[in-house]
């Protein structure tokens, strides 16, 4: 009797042993997650500081300063060609619109002192071809309409500068947006207090 008395009292130590043991092995496990855990705030900070050092105000400044400029400066290197391609078509069509004002106001003047003063008449030798057999309301109608195109392809060449603005600025801001691992896209079902009805929801994690 002694002896079976002695094994049960035996075992059931072994049984407390093992438990203890398997106790004490959770917080192993819980200590060598702990600095994956800890990582994530760090790689977080390191993430916040490159965004606060790329400048929206910067990159606006440096693109209203020199077109293209602000564009480099987010390291969107694409979107120069479309920045000088527009600038360019834009003061191409200035100049031609200015070049024909010339021409025209010329024209206009030397037929308009012909027909009053009855003078300027060696002066018609100069006027371009092209526009000689155009009457007086013609040439001022013309002069007229290339007076007022040139004020609209100033004010579309300001507003693709300031839109080349506006995009560099934008672009700068969009650095700041969160795009690490951490954004998760799910459905989940149950309750939705926006819908106020059960069913489904595509819920989108943004960070934790």
């Amino acid at each position: 009797m002694r002896i079976i008395a002695f094994l049960l009292f035996f075992s059931c130590q072994l049984h407390s042993a093992r438990s203890h043991a398997q106790q004490e092995k959770i917080p192993l496990s819980v200590l060598d997650s702990t600095p994956v855990v800890k990582t994530t705030p760090a790689s977080a900070n390191k993430y916040d500081s490159a965004n606060k050092a790329h400048s929206p105000r910067k990159a606006a400044l440096r693109s209203a300063i020199l077109p293209g400029w602000g564009q480099i400066y987010n390291k969107k290197y694409w979107k120069l060609p479309i920045v000088y391609g527009a600038l360019g078509t834009c003061g191409a069509i200035f100049f031609y619109n200015l070049g024909n004002y010339k021409d025209t106001r010329f024209a206009y003047k030397v037929r308009y002192n012909m027909r009053v003063n009855k003078t300027d008449s060696a002066l018609f030798s100069q006027v371009k071809p092209k526009l000689k057999p155009l009457s007086e309301e013609s040439l001022r109608f013309y002069r007229n309409q290339f007076r007022r195109d040139i004020d609209y392809s100033v004010l579309v060449f300001i507003l693709l500068w300031g839109l080349n603005v506006v995009d560099a600025a934008v672009d700068a801001h969009l650095k700041s947006f969160d795009v690490s691992p951490d954004l998760s896209l799910r459905i989940k079902p149950g309750y939705s207090n926006l819908a106020k009805t059960n069913g489904l929801s595509l819920v989108l994690k943004i960070g934790k």
